[in-house]
């Protein structure tokens, strides 16, 4: 994709919101209240809203790679007690996929120095290898995103503003577009 095809893409947003609601960006810039807080990995092939159709406005999001929920990750931190405390989000979503580069780089042990600081937090994610060597690759994604959903559960801001938000884990399957909802959980 070129830069021209961007501006001529989002010409083509522009006119087809209009046409939809003639109000909509009127509406837009009155604020957001999104019901979702999307936590979703980085990788191109798995925009939230565009996989599941979430309308502008609906969705607050925060992608890191592997979509880790990490206490020592401030952009993480301030995203989320934003949509606990001002946006007032209804439900969290952690949404992994399979063949995430992450979680294969965490386990087969990726030596990069770059990006050892955030492939051992991913790592420390997995299961031990030791003994469960025969895991694949969607399975390993899978516990991904369930030991995400166990950080969240446990996280302090989570804690203090969560009451009553649902966590639901998901994972986005490359192979068929498909969300698998893999756990779900309300404190």
């Amino acid at each position: 994709m070129k830069e021209k095809e961007i501006f001529q893409q989002n010409e083509e947003f522009v006119h087809d919101m209009i046409q939809s609601n003639s109000d909509f960006f009127n509406e837009l810039k009155e604020g957001q209240h999104p019901d979702f807080f999307v936590i979703a990995c980085s990788d191109s092939r798995v925009s939230p809203s565009v996989i599941s159709k979430i309308p502008l406005g609906n969705s607050f999001t925060h992608r890191n790679i592997a979509n880790q929920v990490s206490k020592d990750d401030e952009s993480f931190n301030a995203g989320l007690y934003y949509a606990l405390k001002h946006l007032k989000v209804k439900t969290i979503i952690i949404e992994g996929h399979t063949g995430c580069g992450g979680v294969a780089a965490a386990w087969n042990q990726n030596d990069e120095p770059e990006l050892q600081g955030w492939i051992s937090k991913v790592k420390n994610s997995l299961p031990d290898k030791e003994g469960n060597e025969d895991l694949s690759a969607e399975e390993l994604s899978r516990q991904n995103v369930l030991k995400q959903v166990e950080h969240l559960k446990s996280h302090p801001i989570y804690q203090k503003y969560g009451q009553g938000v649902a966590i639901l884990g998901l994972l986005f399957h490359l192979e068929s577009g498909k969300l698998e909802k893999v756990t779900e959980f309300t404190s």
